[in-house]
């Protein structure tokens, strides 16, 4: 019986047995996580770490009387202690729960349905990528890390829904280093991901990234702070993207106050027509249904042509201010984020981008964002990978990197220019407690001018 088999199957016993113990006006919901991954971290194109990680989290919501407590722990892989871990919590909830005031946005939960799906994945035998990785990088100072293996969310509750989903995929991601003429460190970074392994794809792309090393290595050009006309690559917009799930998208933070888009959402500013983003499930990097089991759209516009159409909205949040839910997902860092965000595709092709570009900065990717005024929908970040100065339509030398601050309303608005034709499917790669599931799809954006404030 494969991993995936057993513990889907220890799941279903640990559910029947817990919603068999449920008295009346109990109810439970329980979400499971996990992973059976290799974990390579490499260094100066070197195995530096490599780790098996089977792990697998058990998350348990009691409610009853109109409250509820959760709680969580990690499966042993013995059966019966398993088994006498939730009946525990099971015991201390029901004891606990008596003590707690009611909460007024509780959602009661309810059958949700079912659903099941897997993503089979052909993926590459760990010695030999690990040998493959090492070989075809070295000299390089390749810094990065490898993983690999199935991951898996499910979800079920006493109301009677039960999903599952599971997918097999591997990715590295991975940034090259060097010391150009004027004694600076610099890096291109790349990441290849797949669930069908394609060892000479997956060569090339390497070999793409070592393409930029000469030109990285010849002297810095300066580039003084000012407005510049600006290529981000799809890395870079997806870092940025990425701040709408910081808030900027969330019913809740709107009525709170905390939303960056207050001011599109009062009509004091705007997106470009060339802007849509939605949710798109159909990408096939998640499972759809959210952690109470609830199944969203599998295609929700967020922007479309510039116009917002959608905030997320949870359960929760429909509760509290009267409105309908889209399913959005309550819990998370934020809550309420996209989890698998779609920016729709331009006119632009790829290969004309440093044509149209002309004279301007090409923006690889991107080291860190943070709002620098949230209310105003303002980020700060720096240039970090692959950044280079390009005169008419050349790039002539790696530049300084750079601390900007703009708008998301200049970004996607008044100076996008134009978006690429093509788009890249970019996951996830956190690995915080676990690795991730989600991504983005994402195409290059030119803009007409970007701010740079160091």
């Amino acid at each position: 019986m494969s991993f995936l088999s057993e513990i889907r199957a220890v799941f279903d016993r640990l559910a029947e047995s817990a919603f068999a113990e449920l008295k009346t006006g109990e109810a439970l919901n329980l979400n499971l996580s996990g992973e059976d991954q290799t974990y390579v971290r490499f260094n100066d194109s070197k195995v530096r770490q490599a780790t098996q990680v089977r792990q697998t989290t058990l998350s348990l919501t009691w409610q009853s009387s109109g409250r509820k407590v959760e709680y969580s722990y990690d499966l042993s892989g013995q059966q019966e202690w398993d088994l006498a871990t939730l009946h525990s919590l099971m015991a201390r909830a029901r004891s606990e729960v008596r003590v707690l005031p009611e909460d007024p946005y509780l959602v009661p939960l309810e059958n949700h349905g079912a659903s099941d799906r897997h993503h089979a994945g052909r993926l590459p035998v760990d010695e030999e990528i690990m040998a493959t990785i090492a070989g075809e990088t070295a000299g390089t100072e390749l810094t990065g890390f490898f993983a690999s293996g199935p991951q898996f969310r499910a979800n079920r509750n006493s109301a009677g829904q039960n999903h599952w989903f599971s997918t097999e995929s591997a990715f590295l991601d991975y940034s090259l280093f060097t010391i150009n003429a004027s004694g600076e460190n610099k890096a291109v970074k790349g990441l290849y991901a797949a669930r069908d392994w394609n060892r000479d794809e997956f060569l090339a792309a390497v070999e793409a990234s070592k393409n930029c090393l000469p030109l990285l290595r010849s002297a810095t050009r300066p580039v003084a702070p000012g407005e510049y006309r600006v290529y981000l690559a799809p890395a870079a917009v997806s870092d940025i993207v990425g701040m709408f799930s910081w808030g900027a998208v969330s019913y809740n933070a709107w009525k709170k106050g905390d939303s960056a888009l207050q001011r599109l959402i009062a009509g004091d500013a705007r997106f470009s027509e060339q802007f849509s983003l939605r949710e798109n499930f159909e990408l096939g990097l998640t499972h759809r249904f959210n952690t109470l089991g609830e199944l969203p759209p599998a295609d929700l516009p967020i922007i479309e042509r510039g116009q917002l159409k959608n905030l997320l909205v949870s359960s929760r949040s429909a509760k509290e201010y009267g409105v309908e839910s889209n399913a959005a997902d309550p819990a998370g860092w934020t809550g309420e984020y996209l989890r698998s965000a779609e920016v729709l595709p331009g006119e632009l092709a790829e290969a004309d981008v440093l044509q149209a570009l002309g004279t301007g900065l090409y923006i690889g990717n991107l080291h860190y964002l943070n709002w620098s005024d949230v209310q105003s929908a303002r980020i700060t970040g720096m240039t970090r990978y692959a950044c280079f100065w390009v005169e008419d339509g050349v790039p002539v030398a790696p530049i300084r990197d750079l601390r900007f601050d703009e708008s998301l309303y200049r970004i996607f608005g008044s100076e996008l220019e134009a978006l690429t034709r093509e788009s890249r499917l970019i996951p996830s790669v956190d690995t915080y407690y676990r690795r991730s599931l989600g991504g983005r799809k994402i195409p290059g954006a030119l803009l007409q001018a970007f701010r740079f404030t160091l």
